[in-house]
């Protein structure tokens, strides 16, 4: 369970719904994450779209991790909370001309280029500030994840990435970039992978692709393998931290590199997502003929993945009697959208108004994505140290 009785004391009288934060579990899951990349010479840049609030970011920098990031906004974020410039990627399909010129001038790491207009807009605009820029050019690898379609990113239908068709033209285009500097090959094939078979089929491709670069005389520095590592979210009790030492072995044995070639990470989720839990309170009971609802004071907005996704969070009952009879409630939001549902026949022990609630492995898109829909207000936080 979430909390013991002296801490669900604690909850009492607090307004709800919040983020509740574990911060003793991130800087576990930091640590393990770190001493197996440390052993290999793995590099982790953390994948700020999984989560931005300050003190987490703040601790993820302290353990000397770089920053992932997808937007300028981020970029700047990571600049604000004292990543080094120098371990700072930025990708994305749709970088914006003002986004590129400001990264720029930070000079960051790398831009994660994903097609050809987009190397050549980014050589103009450093030649316009006198810069060069170093990329690293993502190619679709056409691995199939085999997770959900939204968060699918390495096949040859996603809009990510450089098609393999377009491989000789980039080479050729990134040659007559004067302002542009290779660094690397990135790939990324999707989220949520628990399967560690789809990666050793990414080693696969990767090791095919650095190869076809350096026999054309291209040498390749940085290899980024991208993130994806899955969590447990059924059993987040049982399986808090994810297994990085075999999600590392798996690139270790597999992924063929000199001495000198640095691989690389973005980790989001797996870092994140199981210190945080959304905390909410029932508003009320609902019966009808056929169904049990739990009406709950936060909803999609809060938490947007179950509505999005169609995606599974272990839902608990806080400080919850032994004794009490099951019922299987449909656990719903006060929003005004048939989708704002976080789970059906969730069996739970019978629970009234005023009870709380907590929706397990939220630390990863969950406060991210919450929104104003409703006019709703802003979500909260606490933490535990």
């Amino acid at each position: 369970m979430l909390f013991n009785d002296q801490q669900v004391e604690k909850l009492v009288g607090v307004e709800t719904p919040f983020y509740y934060y574990d911060l003793a579990l991130l800087e576990r899951t930091l640590d393990a994450a770190k001493q197996a990349a440390d052993k290999r010479k793995f590099h982790i840049h953390y994948a700020l779209k999984a989560n931005f609030n300050d003190r987490i970011l703040s601790i993820i920098r302290s353990k000397g991790f770089g920053a992932d990031c997808v937007s300028g906004n981020e970029v700047q974020k990571s600049i604000d909370v004292g990543f080094e410039a120098s371990k700072i990627t930025f990708a994305g399909v749709g970088k914006s001309d003002k986004e590129i010129t400001s990264a720029l001038k930070h000079q960051i790491f790398a831009f994660n280029v994903e097609s050809i207009q987009e190397l050549e807009v980014i050589d103009e605009l450093a030649a316009k500030l006198g810069e060069k820029a170093n990329v690293s050019l993502r190619i679709n690898p056409n691995v199939d994840a085999h997770t959900h379609h939204y968060i699918t990113t390495g096949l040859d239908e996603n809009k990510f990435g450089v098609p393999n068709s377009e491989l000789e033209q980039a080479a050729s285009v990134l040659r007559s970039c004067a302002h542009v500097n290779l660094v690397g090959l990135h790939f990324h094939v999707g989220s949520q992978i628990t399967d560690l078979n789809v990666f050793k089929s990414l080693c696969v491709k990767v090791n095919e692709w650095k190869n076809w670069f350096e026999e054309r005389g291209t040498y390749i520095k940085v290899i980024n393998v991208g993130g994806g590592l899955g969590v447990d979210y059924h059993a987040p009790d049982e399986n808090p931290i994810p297994d990085f030492e075999a999600y590392f072995d798996v690139f270790d044995k597999f992924l063929d590199r000199n001495g000198q070639q640095e691989v690389h990470f973005e980790l989001g989720r797996a870092l994140v997502a199981q210190c945080g839990s959304l905390v909410s309170k029932v508003l009320y009971t609902k019966s009808g003929t056929k169904k049990h609802f739990l009406i709950l004071d936060a909803g999609m907005t809060e938490l947007m993945r179950p509505a999005l996704y169609q995606a599974y969070h272990k839902i608990e009952k806080i400080g919850s009697d032994p004794s009490a009879k099951t019922i299987n409630y449909d656990v719903v939001g006060p929003i005004c959208e048939s989708s704002d549902c976080f789970g059906k026949e969730v069996p739970l022990p019978e629970s009234k108004r005023g009870d709380l609630i907590a929706i397990r492995t939220a630390g990863a898109y969950g406060e991210v994505m919450a929104s104003r829909y409703n006019l709703r207000e802003e979500i909260r936080y606490i933490y535990s140290t």
